[in-house]
């Protein structure tokens, strides 16, 4: 009795103390909030693609390898050991395209570009508000005929890859240009039209489609080339149903159905807006800076 009483307090002495306890941080703290914030995201996004199943099947075999730790099977531990660098290759090789994917989604967020400022020789310039008339002009002209269509509005990031897929215009866009167009039976109606600024620059390009579980069965192709550019860019794309005629929007990996003229109008008055501004913070960060290179050689 004395002896485990001794064992009681050595334990309680040497685990229990408060002297013996790990002191925490801020830092540690903001290392446990950023850890707990990254693997949120990871999961969430993982749960919006195809990764999802292939992440499902790797947590069985994660359980099988820890069903045979605990009972011993040396067989199945050896073959796990000896296969963990070639599973990591494996890995990288199998969910490339979702890695491309979040890369490419955390190049677009803000933080990024107030750091690095890669687009400072990029202007895209801003479409006007005759472009936005023309395109909720002809959207809606063309769905009252059930005429589909496929317009995507580029922004930031550049659509060359996908303008090489069609064939080029270059032309004022105009209501009647983007009917013609999708005219039925017409060579260039397949595809997408590619509109840059106040310009329509491509026509009949094809466009990645979506993987996402979340997409409604009602959706055609269109709707997921649609929500799959926007995936992959910060584009905005309009598409007119050949079914229903009904006008929708896609942006962000998000569609936006059935929409009426004023509401296809705020769309494209949001992120004509978010450019306006955009381009007015970089020429003010310009200013600034060369007023610091300025204070610099006065010094």
């Amino acid at each position: 009795m004395q002896t485990l009483m001794s064992t009681i307090e050595g334990f309680a002495e040497k685990y229990l103390s408060w002297n013996s306890l790990p002191r925490i941080t801020v830092v540690d703290v903001l290392d446990i909030l950023i850890i707990t914030f990254l693997f949120y995201h990871v999961l969430a996004w993982i749960k919006g693609t195809r990764a999802w199943m292939l992440f499902k099947g790797i947590v069985v075999i994660l359980v099988f390898i820890l069903v045979a730790a605990i009972f011993q099977m040396n067989t199945i531990l050896w073959l796990a050991g000896n296969m963990v660098s070639v599973a990591l290759t494996a890995l990288v090789v199998i969910f490339q395209p979702e890695l491309r994917k979040a890369l490419e989604q955390l190049g677009r967020k803000r933080f990024v570009s107030l750091v690095f400022d890669f687009d400072a020789a990029q202007d895209t310039g801003r479409f006007s508000d005759k472009t936005i008339q023309e395109l909720v002009k002809a959207s809606f002209e063309m769905g009252k005929v059930k005429t589909g269509a496929l317009i995507v509005i580029e922004q930031d990031i550049m659509l060359t890859e996908y303008e090489r897929t069609g064939i080029g215009l270059d032309a004022m866009l105009t209501s009647q240009l983007l009917i013609n167009v999708f005219e039925k039976n017409t060579p260039l109606h397949d595809g997408a039209v590619i509109v840059r600024g106040d310009r329509a620059v491509s026509a009949t390009c094809y466009l990645p489609l979506s993987d996402s579980l979340s997409i409604s069965k009602e959706l055609g192709t269109r709707h997921r080339a649609a929500i799959g550019i926007s995936e992959v860019s910060d584009a905005l794309t309009i598409i007119v149903s050949e079914e229903t005629g009904a006008v929708s929007v896609a942006k962000g990996g998000k569609i936006y159905r059935e929409l009426d003229p004023d509401g296809l109008r705020s769309h494209l008055k949001l992120i004509q807006n978010a450019k306006q501004v955009e381009t007015r913070l970089k020429s003010l960060q310009r200013r600034l800076n060369n007023v610091r290179k300025m204070g610099k050689k006065t010094h």
